[in-house]
């Protein structure tokens, strides 16, 4: 039987981790075969945030790229981001995939990383 770490802490107040649940059970005499970590979206949204955008201007290169700054919340300087959405405008909160962002589809990964689309360098990536 599996049982989830997250519905024993709804109803049980205590401060162990998985692995020291697993072993107080055992002491207990509740054998635990294993403790394995599901993710319900592969990665686990590590590195997505809510950013701000705060300035949206067209790509000098192209017809439907847009250059945009946007607040990522990480106290520094905005980021500068290529996006291809057509709906993109300032003012906006949206998703942020960050530079080092692992994203699934399906078993293949790509990662997020800084790269020049049309010679404008781009930060991160905006989810659409």
């Amino acid at each position: 039987m599996n049982i989830s770490y997250n519905w024993l802490k709804k109803y049980l107040d205590f401060d162990l981790n998985p692995q020291e649940t697993a072993a107080a059970l055992t002491s207990l005499g509740l054998e635990t075969g294993s403790v394995e970590e599901i993710q319900t979206i592969k990665g686990g949204l590590e590195g997505l945030v809510v950013g701000k955008v705060l300035t949206c201007t067209a790509h000098p290169n192209s017809d439907h790229l847009h250059i945009t700054t946007v607040d990522a919340g990480l106290g520094g300087e905005p980021l500068q981001i290529v996006c291809g959405a057509a709906n993109v405008a300032a003012g906006q909160k949206v998703i942020v995939a960050l530079n080092g962002t692992k994203l699934y589809k399906d078993q293949e990964c790509f990662t997020i990383k800084k790269s020049k689309i049309r010679g404008t360098e781009s930060n991160g990536m905006l989810c659409a």
